[in-house]
């Protein structure tokens, strides 16, 4: 028997592609659709208007088609208000719980839409019934007793709309290849980073060890020394590394200078972690005269912070290196809230971790060497990322030097 269900969506549908998508969802699905009412916007800035009939051959299927399209902003004509369900214990969440997308998101809750606070993917929305609030909630700051939202009614999702004006990121949107104009995209880069620097907004830099082993070090503290970049978030071996080259000149004991491999230079890292660690922490080696350069050394002297999350390879660490998971993830949180551009480069596994904390509308510029990194981080779901195949020893340079020529040609 089929059956049918009325849904509506509303915006740029269609020069974002949201319409697109959404019909070939529905048929990929198995299903049907109706065009019941098209009110298309005259202008680029107007909204636009669609009802539609999805028909599918059974409700599961149904469902399954519905619950795939209100990931798209589709919301069916009746909305009533959420259903919530008490946490039986810390950590167990309710059958059938809501689990959220990385857009911005709203929650309909005696009779008004509320919008849900710092909205990432793959958690929870916990609502405070007696403030009237809804929060995005992962599982493991779920406490006995909250509210949490069960099932998709009620909730609306606000899907990225094309920008109104055209970008780098519109150009590059949704594209990982190695076949790029590099020196003309990192120009365009330049461009945006230095729109947001001036607008005064936070660039967060996701950043692994290749940065220095490649020789892109003195780029990286540049840019931070002129306050390009606001956050690093990095693991043990990014500031081991940089600390190793500026203690010694050398970078998992290979000479940076020479390129060649130096007596006994694999011990390097080591005398770096512990000379740290007889200083007592990264910011006491810089004001005590040990560490004298460096990335790590220019977060220190521009108070720009800093998030090491520790790994089960670690050596050492160092003494600012967070080992706990959990309060790495919440320290990433603190410093991503309110960021309006990140830089994801050359570290998979930290890029994947911050993108997992982002919302669809912060801008992500991915680089890695290697296309299937880029691909898998593109995948986390930002609409607002674009992906460069790149090593971080041409990529930081050439940054650095059209940040300059830009910055230059501006005054």
């Amino acid at each position: 028997m089929v059956v049918s269900q009325e849904i509506e969506l509303s915006g740029h549908i269609i020069d974002s592609g949201i319409m697109t998508q959404l019909m070939d969802k529905v048929m990929d699905m198995g299903g049907n659709f109706e065009i019941l009412v098209f009110d298309i916007g005259k202008e680029k800035t107007d909204p636009s208007y669609v009802r539609l009939r999805i028909a599918a051959a059974n409700r599961e299927k149904l469902r399954s088609i519905l619950s795939e399209l209100h990931r798209l902003g589709a919301r069916p004509m009746e909305v009533k208000d959420v259903h919530v369900v008490p946490a039986e214990g810390d950590h167990i969440l309710p059958k059938g719980f809501y689990s959220t997308t990385n857009h911005p998101t709203e929650v309909k809750y005696s009779g008004d839409w509320i919008p849900v606070e710092s909205i990432e993917m793959d958690c929870l929305i916990v609502v405070d019934r007696q403030a009237k609030q809804a929060r995005c909630t992962p599982i493991s700051k779920l406490k006995k007793g909250d509210y949490v939202v069960v099932g998709e009614n009620g909730v609306m999702v606000h899907y990225p709309e094309r920008p109104r004006e055209m970008s780098t990121f519109e150009f590059m949107h949704g594209t990982v290849s190695s076949e790029r104009p590099i020196a003309t995209l990192i120009a365009k880069i330049a461009r945006e980073i230095l729109e947001v620097h001036r607008a005064g907004g936070k660039i967060v830099l996701v950043g692994g060890p290749a940065i220095i082993h490649t020789g892109a070090a003195g780029s990286v503290a540049e840019m931070i020394r002129n306050g390009y970049i606001n956050v690093l978030l990095a693991g043990n071996a990014l500031a081991t590394h940089d600390i190793e080259y500026n203690l010694f000149g050398t970078s998992l004991g290979m000479d940076l200078s020479t390129g060649k491999p130096v007596m006994g230079g694999h011990k390097n890292h080591f005398y770096a972690i512990s000379e740290v660690i007889r200083a007592g922490t990264i910011r006491s080696a810089v004001e005590k005269g040990l560490i004298t350069g460096g990335i790590m050394y220019e977060c220190v002297r521009n108070n720009v912070p800093f998030v090491l999350a520790g790994s089960i390879r670690d050596d050492g660490p160092l003494p600012e290196v967070i080992t706990d998971v959990l309060a790495a993830q919440d320290a990433m949180r603190r410093e991503l809230a309110g960021c309006h551009m990140v830089l994801m480069v050359a570290t998979l596994l930290h890029s994947v971790a911050v993108g997992n904390c982002l919302p669809s509308s912060v801008k992500t510029i991915c680089v890695d060497i290697n296309p299937a990194s880029l691909t898998k981080l593109m995948d986390r779901g930002t609409e607002q990322a674009i992906g460069i195949v790149s090593d971080a020893g041409t990529f930081f340079p050439l940054l650095a030097k059209q940040l300059e020529i830009q910055n230059y040609a501006k005054k």
